[in-house]
């Protein structure tokens, strides 16, 4: 983890650190005995070679070019899900606003114009179609 093991660390080393050892955890290589012991190792950490105690018997992270690819999180990634969101308090606005009911009729209409192409389809969390 270092290079020089004397060095004195900071904050930002130690939250570092404690964001490492809840991998660990959240993977399930620490029971919550050990995460708490090491938590307080890393929290009264004064030097590099403090914090490299803590991980010795741990993997090295794994670096993000060998994650696979996540789907583009833009704002705009997910616009017609957004969108249907947005229809029935419109809906309901015009409503009140105009006092016909006819405006609620655009809510399935949405549905279909935005989610109708999709029939037959699935998609699983990450947004690829399944069949």
């Amino acid at each position: 983890m270092s290079d020089v093991p004397e060095i004195r660390i900071g904050t930002a080393e130690r939250e570092q650190a404690m964001q490492r050892l809840s991998d660990h955890f959240a993977a399930g290589r620490l029971s919550v005995a050990e995460f708490d012991e090491r938590s307080a190792v890393v929290a009264a950490a004064m030097t590099r070679a403090d914090l490299d105690t803590v991980f010795v018997d741990l993997p090295e992270p794994v670096a993000a070019a060998a994650l696979p690819a996540e789907r583009d999180s833009g704002f705009l990634a997910e616009w017609p899900e957004r969108v249907m969101a947005v229809i029935p308090i419109v809906a309901v606005i015009l409503f009140f606003t105009t006092g016909s009911w006819l405006w609620f009729l655009a809510i399935p209409l949405m549905g279909a114009l935005l989610f109708g192409s999709r029939h037959g389809r699935h998609r699983d969390r990450r947004g690829k179609d399944k069949d």
